[in-house]
Order: structure tokens, then sequence, then C-alpha cells
């Protein structure tokens, strides 16, 4: 009985865990810092991973993540050349988007920037909202993405590319 049981779950896990995958998505992004990051960093680049599941035509809902480095730039001072630090963020984020044809689409990530170093950065509110082109293997978008802190915002206007698994 017990192996009729374990094989019974092995197979459901099996099962589920194939189509587990048909939603996980893994990519990269750039961007150029804007608002306050663009003062002092050059460059937003990053990776990304989310999955969703398809809840309603066309709607999808689930969960993104990723990491993403504002890149520090050389700042110029009276009392000599100073390099700022990176912002490095790990996302963790409510996702959901919608298609409005077979090949275009628009989508919201809202939630929690964890900053990597919070000597140089707070954690603080995430969000990104993108629109962009999709295939059955690949997306290809263009976002926006803030991260605000205190009195404070990291934010960076990009592109980025996502593999679907």
């Amino acid at each position: 009985m017990k192996k009729m049981l374990l094989t019974a779950v092995i197979a459901a896990l099996g099962i589920f865990g194939a189509n587990a995958q048909e939603g996980f998505k893994l990519g990269a992004h750039v961007g150029l810092p804007m608002g306050d990051a663009e003062d002092i960093t050059t460059l937003n680049l990053g990776v990304d991973a989310s999955y969703h599941w398809n809840v309603g035509e066309g709607f999808d809902v689930g969960l993104a993540t990723g990491y993403t480095t504002f890149l520090g730039d050389d700042i110029d001072t009276p009392l000599g050349t100073v390099e700022a630090e990176n912002l490095s963020y790990i996302p963790v984020a409510a996702s959901a988007r919608y298609s409005f044809t077979e090949s275009i689409f628009g989508g919201l990530d809202l939630g929690y920037a964890l900053s990597t170093d919070d000597e140089v950065s707070d954690s603080g509110f995430y969000y990104q909202p993108k629109a962009g082109f999709q295939t059955i293997n690949f997306d290809i978008f263009a976002f926006y993405k803030g991260i605000s802190v205190e009195d404070a915002t990291a934010s960076a206007i990009g592109v980025g590319f996502a593999y679907k698994f």
C-alpha cells in the first residue's frame, strides 16, 4: 500500500511539474536611469524570472522576481572624483498581464524591492509597467521601473527580453 501511494504521489508531482513549466519565463533587461538615480548611476541591468497562470481569456497573473542593479557613476566634486556605489535590488512582486492581441501585451509588476546592501540603499516599493511583443517562445518588451525609498526613487526606462520555457 505504501509503495502504491508513493508511486501515485511521484506520478502526480511529475504531471504537475510538467505543467508548471508552461508559464515560466527567464530573461534580461537593460535601461537608462531616470529621476533621482540619473545623477549617480549610468545604466540599469538585470535578470528577470516570472511565472504566470492564465485566469481568463488573455489575462494572466503570477509572481515575478530577479536581480536589478543601477551601476554607479563617477561624480566630480570640489575635492575630486568620487565613485558612487551600485544600487542593487531583488524585486519580489505580483505580476499581471493582458494580451490585447495574439502578439501584443501590457503588464504590471507590483511588490517590494529588497536592497542587497542596506548601507548603500534602503528596500522599498517596486513597480514596473511594461508593454511588448510576444510569441510562443519569447517576449520583447519596453518598461518603466521604479523603486521608491523614503525620499527618493531609483527609476529607469528600458527594454527587456524573456524566454518562455
